[in-house]
């Protein structure tokens, strides 16, 4: 699905903005970003014999698309 659309996913902190996730990846993975999405998933509630228990965490999700090139995960293997 990446080779087709260019839309990596990477779950960041729920405090970081657009901006700052933009610079994170341009610097770590050495690419130009050309568009960032966020969204966050809301948690979910935990139940144990019918009874709510707790919650699990939400989790911030950012959809980044690049102008140019890849993004090599394994180029060491």
């Amino acid at each position: 699905m990446v080779k087709e659309t260019g839309w990596y996913l990477f779950s960041v902190d729920k405090k970081s903005n657009k901006i700052e996730i933009k610079s994170a990846v341009e610097k770590l993975f050495k690419v130009k970003v050309d568009r960032v999405r966020t969204s966050i998933s809301p948690g979910k509630t935990v139940k144990r014999y019918g009874r709510a228990i707790g919650r699990t965490s939400s989790v911030k999700k950012a959809y980044v698309k690049l102008k140019e090139g890849n993004i090599e995960f394994f180029e060491g293997v």
